[in-house]
């Protein structure tokens, strides 16, 4: 039997990005697909690439007759939704906002959704916070030493992101003519998924406490995240490499690179790829996803994948756009 899905808020980036991997996804059947602005709409009307893959409709109703519940809808607004709308007990959640990330802000039944860092506990959850995409970049360069207490001093990052990371509504630096042909520093040091990844770091190392300098950029492309991170270690190449792999090992959706890497290997994919590099006393990482993918909505359905016992590759196995 088919899991049930619904969606809330779909007619944005990562709600459009929910539909085109849920629609193919052979174990999901997508039992309404919600949005206030475009009820009745044809949802091939709003993501006009799904013309001929579906025949579905926006609809402004909500039923309980689900499995699993998706909110692609805007900080702030997925907490005031649940408590708007009360949903039926033994419905899964997955939230793609920030709104229950913290551990101070989320209920206890609530669990961080990074499977890199919380498979077991993800596969027992009844409600997912989702991580935010930045976060999940970053975490996937840092997780390895943390696990092993290996961060003792400032980490230094500077990660560019796509257009769609800002998200489908207009501001005056989204529209194409002010991103194409350049490139900003926006939040720097102090970007809101400082708080998540710190609250990652402290779960594997409660020793954790030194700085995170992050310097975030807005990048001229579409989609994906390159973020490029440096701390004093003394571990040797070959030992920072060691520990990235043994981390990783058994995590199908991350891997670790000898060579140097670019973020044509991830755009499209749900894959991360982290490459280690030592100069002098620094040890130098890169890490890559693609933002609305492994950064969001493909991430949401690994979540998903775990929670219902399939393999968490299911509906996930995309082809990278290389050229």
């Amino acid at each position: 039997m088919k899991i049930k899905a619904g969606i809330i808020g779909s007619a944005g980036y990562t709600g459009g990005e929910m539909l085109r991997l849920l629609i193919n996804h052979p174990d999901v059947e997508i039992a309404f697909v919600h949005s206030n602005s475009n009820g009745g709409n044809l949802i091939s009307d709003v993501h006009t690439d799904l013309l001929g893959d579906t025949d579905l409709r926006f609809t402004e109703e909500l039923s309980q007759d689900i499995d699993v519940l998706f909110l692609c809808v805007g900080h702030g607004t997925a907490k005031k939704f649940l408590e708007e709308n009360p949903v039926k007990e033994g419905i899964k959640i997955i939230d793609l906002s920030q709104d229950f990330r913290l551990a101070g802000a989320a209920g206890t039944d609530w669990v961080y959704g990074l499977p890199e860092l919380n498979r077991e506990r993800i596969r027992t959850a009844k409600f997912i916070a989702n991580p935010g995409c930045f976060a999940t970049c970053i975490q996937l360069g840092l997780l390895p030493l943390a696990a092993k207490g290996l961060i003792k001093n400032a980490v230094h990052i500077n990660a560019t992101t796509g257009s769609t990371g800002a998200g489908q509504g207009l501001s005056p630096t989204s529209h194409f003519s002010w991103r194409n042909n350049n490139l900003s520093v926006y939040k720097a040091f102090d970007h809101q998924h400082l708080n998540e990844i710190g609250q990652s770091l402290v779960q594997l190392d409660a020793q954790f406490d030194v700085p995170l300098h992050f310097i975030p950029q807005r990048g001229d492309f579409t989609r994906g995240i390159l973020a490029a991170m440096y701390v004093e270690s003394d571990l040797t190449a070959e030992e920072a490499l060691k520990v990235y792999e043994d981390y990783y090992a058994g995590h199908p959706f991350t891997h670790v690179s000898k060579n140097n890497i670019d973020l044509k290997q991830v755009v499209n994919t749900s894959k991360g790829i982290v490459h280690v590099e030592k100069h002098g006393d620094q040890l130098l990482v890169i890490s890559i996803i693609d933002n609305l993918l492994k950064g969001a909505s493909g991430q949401a359905v690994q979540n998903m994948n775990l929670m219902f016992g399939l393999d968490e590759r299911q509906g996930l196995r995309l082809k990278a756009s290389a050229f």
